[in-house]
């Protein structure tokens, strides 16, 4: 494994080598593949544990060693990789984040269930806001609660009082 070395002001270096590519942000090492005799790719960003992609490489031309890596699938795996942390994001995000619309007699009310996953309390703020953005009411709940239409219409029902 190629260590990686920074320059005076601790930026990373470039690295263009066969199996190892370092460059914005990222580092792209061909690894051999440790379910068949193949080879694999993984993209690792800066400052983070774990890979964010690793998939199969392509054999060279002796079928034994790798492709080398090359600007243009760096620049693709960079894309690929960047796109699996965001979609990543996004789903962690509508996990710990809910809302609902509810129709009332006095005009719609927005309902939003944030979840904090925090590791010794771990909670849900239940708020529920008008149409102006006028905050009607906010609870604590466990972070458990499901929300959905039928469990804000009752929250609403029953006068904001904890579920």
């Amino acid at each position: 494994m190629t260590p990686i070395t920074t320059n005076a002001d601790d930026t990373p270096n470039v690295v263009n080598e066969p199996r190892l590519w370092i460059n914005n942000g990222w580092t792209a090492r061909v690894i051999k593949n440790e379910d068949d005799e193949g080879w694999a790719v993984e993209m690792i960003k800066d400052g983070e544990p774990e890979p964010a992609l690793v998939g199969p490489w392509t054999m060279g031309r002796d079928k034994k060693n790798p492709k080398p890596l090359d600007v243009s699938a760096f620049n693709t795996l960079v894309k690929t990789a960047s796109e699996v942390l965001r979609r990543h994001e996004q789903q962690l995000h509508a996990s710990l984040h809910k809302s609902v619309s509810v129709s009332t007699p006095s005009g719609q009310v927005s309902v939003t269930l944030d979840i904090v996953p925090d590791e010794y309390d771990p909670h849900a703020v239940l708020e529920a806001q008008a149409s102006t953005g006028e905050q009607l009411a906010q609870v604590r709940v466990a972070p458990g609660f499901k929300l959905n239409l039928a469990s804000a219409t009752a929250w609403i029902a029953d006068g904001y009082r904890k579920p």
